[in-house]
């Protein structure tokens, strides 16, 4: 057992101590404690809440090094949503979590979709080691809000401020220097605001910050020299928890930072290979307390303690998994929900839709979803299963979970929003789309309590889904490509699209 370790369990037996005291009568006025005749409730410290720093069997096929800047003990402060009451979306599907619940808002029954705006990037026609990439939005894409302005990350190298009620340009834009494909982080105290870049335009690539206030990049950070896989792009939204802020790298490490203004200092590095192969990662890292889960292109899910930057347990879920992991907490208990890719396996596969117990990685069930892979082109092949973010159920729609699935045309059609139930995997129903899909769904809800879904795919359809029962409400087809993932503000939705266009939907 750790010093560490051993501290927790004497606090812990300590606080339950005092808190029988108090019952007895020896507490005092701001005692911790509250009693009455039938039970001790102890209000649950930093301390009583941390999970443990253990090494468990499945974690052994992984080898790893921590490297850490200096001696100081960098543990999480806490384990409060730094995201929440900020009345903001500052990070991928809003917190750490990943639960993607943004409080949308609507009337009654909804039942049809207006464009309120729509704001044209610039097009990049740099000719990049993989190809042109133009402008618009691109997977996972997601813009952030901050009150009153939508930011955006483009594919044509630039950062957009827009005005949520007008859809003007609301400051000039920033350049980024290199294509951004990923959701961008906004801190939640900090003026800065956190880019990662995912392809080179023969420039330096890797992840920067830009000073909000100066409206100057103020940081980068460029190629490791200590990664252990040479691709250094950053797909993956940065996230604060505990004081820190934690962002993932396709180059086989997750990084730790000490947040400053205008920049970040590195204090701790994991770096590791799953039986000798040093996976990438481009899913969003999730968080809860002080463990991160994490989904690689080689289909690991990986939990790690947070506080020491150590592996904890290891889960094979078969495939390439971009899609960000969601935590629930259920019954006082916390588990995951993920799905892979059908990229590995071949042309034909399977799409395992998983439910993992959060402290150990057991699991829970499996759907097995038939998914293909198909040409899009000469030069192009379009994975199928699970590029989105499970969207969780609320409200008349508690105990479902939501998720685009590309199923390119093993089902019905290219693509399909399921819902399955949480308590054991099973099917309650598919929505076909009209292609297959990347994009994230969100949702909305109204003063009774019933559950709306809006989503998008990549034929440039937006939909308008009733939670409880998959029938669709509204359909209408624009003249772009949805892969970025919406968020929800009041009763509008705000998503970017590979034609350019950024656009603001109101659900009506």
């Amino acid at each position: 057992m750790s010093v560490r370790t051993s501290r927790f369990c004497f606090i812990t037996f300590t606080t339950l101590l005092m808190g029988l005291m108090a019952c007895q009568g020896g507490g005092s006025q701001g005692d911790v404690v509250t009693c009455d005749s039938d039970s001790v409730t102890a209000v649950p410290t930093t301390e009583m809440l941390t999970l443990p720093d253990t090494l468990l069997a499945s974690a052994e096929a992984i080898s790893f090094v921590v490297d850490v800047s200096d001696s100081g003990d960098h543990w999480l402060k806490d384990y409060d949503d730094a995201y929440a009451d900020k009345g903001i979306v500052a990070t991928f599907r809003v917190n750490a979590l990943r639960n993607g619940l943004f409080g949308g808002q609507v009337k009654g029954e909804p039942d049809s979709v207006a464009v309120a705006w729509t704001f044209m990037t610039a097009n990049s026609t740099v000719k990049t080691d993989l190809g042109e990439w133009g402008g618009g939005t691109g997977w996972t894409g997601q813009p952030l809000f901050n009150g009153s302005e939508v930011m955006v990350g483009s594919l044509c190298g630039k950062v957009y401020f827009i005005d949520f009620q007008t859809g003007e340009q609301s400051r000039e834009p920033f350049d980024a220097g290199n294509t951004v494909k990923g959701t961008m982080g906004l801190d939640p105290d900090w003026p800065n605001l956190y880019v990662g870049q995912g392809v080179s335009n023969h420039n330096a690539f890797g992840c920067e910050v830009f000073d909000l206030e100066r409206n100057e990049r103020t940081w980068f950070f460029n190629r490791d020299p200590k990664a252990w896989r040479s691709w250094g792009a950053y797909d993956s939204s940065p996230v604060v928890a505990g004081g820190y802020l934690f962002w993932a790298g396709e180059n086989g490490s997750i990084y730790k930072y000490e947040r400053l203004k205008g920049e970040l200092r590195r204090v701790a590095t994991l770096r590791y290979r799953v039986r000798g192969a040093a996976p990438g990662i481009e899913s969003s890292l999730c968080i809860w307390r002080n463990y991160g889960f994490a989904a690689d292109n080689h289909g690991n899910i990986l939990a790690v303690n947070l506080n020491t930057m150590r592996p904890v347990w290891l889960y094979d879920n078969h495939d390439d998994t971009d899609g960000t992991i969601v935590c629930r907490e259920e019954e006082g208990t916390a588990y995951l929900y993920t799905a892979c890719e059908v990229d590995k396996q071949g042309m034909e596969g399977t799409c395992h839709f998983v439910k993992l117990r959060a402290t150990d990685g057991n699991l829970v069930w499996e759907q097995a979803l038939r998914c293909t892979r198909f040409k899009l082109g000469e030069d192009k092949t379009l994975d199928g299963g699970m590029y989105s973010t499970p969207l969780p159920g609320t409200d008349d729609c508690d105990g479902l979970i939501f998720a685009n699935i590309c199923r390119n045309k093993s089902a019905q059609t290219r693509g399909e929003l399921i819902a399955l139930h949480t308590s054991d995997g099973s099917m309650a129903y598919s929505v076909p789309l009209n292609s297959w899909a990347w994009s994230s769904p969100v949702s909305f809800t109204n003063e009774r309590g019933e559950m709306y879904i809006f989503t998008c795919d990549a034929g440039g359809y937006i939909y308008l889904i009733r939670g409880r029962d998959g029938q669709v409400l509204y359909t209408h087809h624009l003249n772009a490509l949805f892969e970025s993932s919406p968020i929800a503000v009041g009763n509008a939705a705000v998503v970017g699209s590979r034609g350019n266009g950024i656009y603001k939907f109101v659900i009506l």
